[in-house]
This record gives C-alpha cells, structure tokens and sequence, in this order.
C-alpha cells in the first residue's frame, strides 16, 4: 500500500521540476519510482532531506541539487507517521529527519504525503510519539522543559549513545495522549529554550495520497 501511494505520488511529478526527496520508506518507494521515470526520460532536480536519501538517489541515478541554487520547491514528495483527517496535519520524524523535511516542506509549493491508511488517524498523538529536535548541549534541561509541559520526553537513543540527526542535533521523543490542538502545543514546545524544531508539520500538506487493499485514495486540502 506504501508503494502505491509512492507511485501515485510520482505521477504528480513534471517535467524540469526541482523535486524535495523525502525521508523514510515511502519515501524510497518514491525515489524508485522517480528513478524509473528518469531512466524514460524525465528530467528533474532532487533536494533530499536526509543524508541516507541522497546516497540513494545518487545510487539510483537521480541528479540532485540544493538551496543554494533553488531556493523554492515545486514538489515535495515525503511520508508522515500521523495524518490527521480533516486538517491533514501531520506528524513526522520518527526516522529522525525532521528538521531538514520541515525545512525543505516549507520552501515547496506543493507537498503531497503518501502514507498507508494505517497513518490516518482522526486526532494526532496517542499511539505515536512526537519527536522534537534538540540541541545537545544542555539536553538534560531541555528534556526538564519539555518534561514541565506533560510531554513525557524520552531523549532517542542509538544503542548505548544518543541518536545524533543529520544536522549533530538529539532528538526527544514526546508521549502525549491526542493533541486537541496541534498549533498551539507546536508553539508552546518550540517556545522551550534548546528545541530546535518539532514533529508537527501545520498546514504544509497541501494532498495526502493513501494506500488502501482496494487503491489509492487522493484527499486534497
């Protein structure tokens, strides 16, 4: 179902656009699929979100770029690990990328989600925790702050080390029973001194594609 909705995502994808390569396994399915549409002919330039995800796109011969020469996205093909129905916010960086994702969501004038229907949920949280993005140094105050809020951090480890982003940064993760309002709790916990960014992603979804046993589902915000 994951790759369907990848695929499906990819048809949204024109000719000479500059593409923002999500992260994750859906993500991968894209960038297959991507791949597949480059070896016929399409041209593209791809922005990834991830180190992991540009040694994968170059694997697969995709050419990629950066802000340095684009400074806006047409289309941004990414997952989420939450949708929430009606609003289309989303959680995301459960694969640890968040910030770079959230950076290159905003620079996009599209951003087409592809999940299975697993991820839609009728409210964000409970069942999946929020990541926030934190810097290392003072982390254990961090995770007080975010602790003083009813966040139940839980710093992300790799083994016996803290899980280290792309960008050097820690990553806590945040258990919240559902989240009756999104942007109000994004404000407060970015508000926390060491929080370099959360896991909400407000109103950047602009089409949520979904991978159901019977097909593909578009919904459009």
């Amino acid at each position: 179902m994951k790759r369907a909705a990848a695929l499906r995502a990819v048809a949204e994808v024109g000719d000479g656009m500059v593409v923002g390569l999500g992260s994750g396994s859906t993500a991968a399915f894209a960038l297959e699929g991507l791949a597949e549409r480059i070896a016929g002919g399409l041209r593209v330039l791809g922005i990834p979100t991830s180190d992991a995800m540009a040694a994968l796109a170059r694997r697969l011969g995709i050419p990629l770029a950066s802000f340095d020469e684009h400074r806006r996205i047409d289309l941004t093909i990414d997952g989420a690990d939450q949708v929430e129905r009606g609003t289309l916010h989303l959680i995301k960086g459960l694969g640890g990328a968040l910030l770079r994702e959230k950076i290159v969501a905003a620079a996009s004038a599209r951003l087409i989600v592809a999940v299975d229907e697993s991820k839609l949920v009728d409210r964000l949280g409970d069942r999946t925790a929020l990541p926030v993005e934190i810097v290392p140094f003072g982390w254990q105050t961090t995770l007080d702050r975010l602790a003083a809020l009813g966040s139940a951090p839980r710093l992300r480890r790799a083994g016996a080390q803290p899980f280290t982003t792309d960008g050097g940064n820690y990553i806590a993760d945040c258990a919240l029973r559902e989240i009756p309002d999104p942007a109000a709790l994004e404000a407060r916990l970015s508000a926390v001194i060491g929080v370099v960014e959360t896991g909400l992603f407000i109103g950047l979804a602009s089409t949520i594609v979904v991978g159901r046993p019977a097909g593909v589902e578009i919904i459009e915000r």
